[in-house]
């Protein structure tokens, strides 16, 4: 059973930052794609970014140039640099690895003040 553990979240002002990251049980590079979404209270949960196992990236539209997501061989981990922060970033982020089903992680709350 794959595990996955995020970290990083916290309260931070608008225009802050925060890092992200999520460490799994398994290799990373095993993962056909790892992913961050994030769901906001009385929202769906929806997709942040994406990388795949080929190093391609994707960004939700409302996060493009201010979110990067990346890959730390070293610590086996998939991280996500958010900056510049706004309080409609406010959420519980949950990391996703995808093989021959898709595992999440328990998430870690992000919130942002105005």
């Amino acid at each position: 059973q794959v595990q996955l553990v995020e970290s990083g979240g916290g309260l931070v002002q608008a225009g802050g930052s925060l890092r992200l990251s999520c460490a799994a049980s398994e290799n990373i590079f095993i993962f056909r794609a790892m992913a961050w979404y994030r769901q906001a209270p009385g929202k769906e949960r929806e997709l942040v970014a994406t990388i795949t196992s080929g190093d391609s990236t994707d960004y939700a539209d409302s996060v493009k140039g201010r979110f990067t997501i990346s890959r730390d061989k070293g610590k086996n981990t998939v991280d996500l640099q958010m900056n510049s922060l706004k309080p409609e970033d406010t959420a519980v982020y949950y990391c996703n690895a995808e093989d021959y089903s898709y595992h999440w992680g328990q998430g870690t709350q992000v919130t942002v003040s105005s």
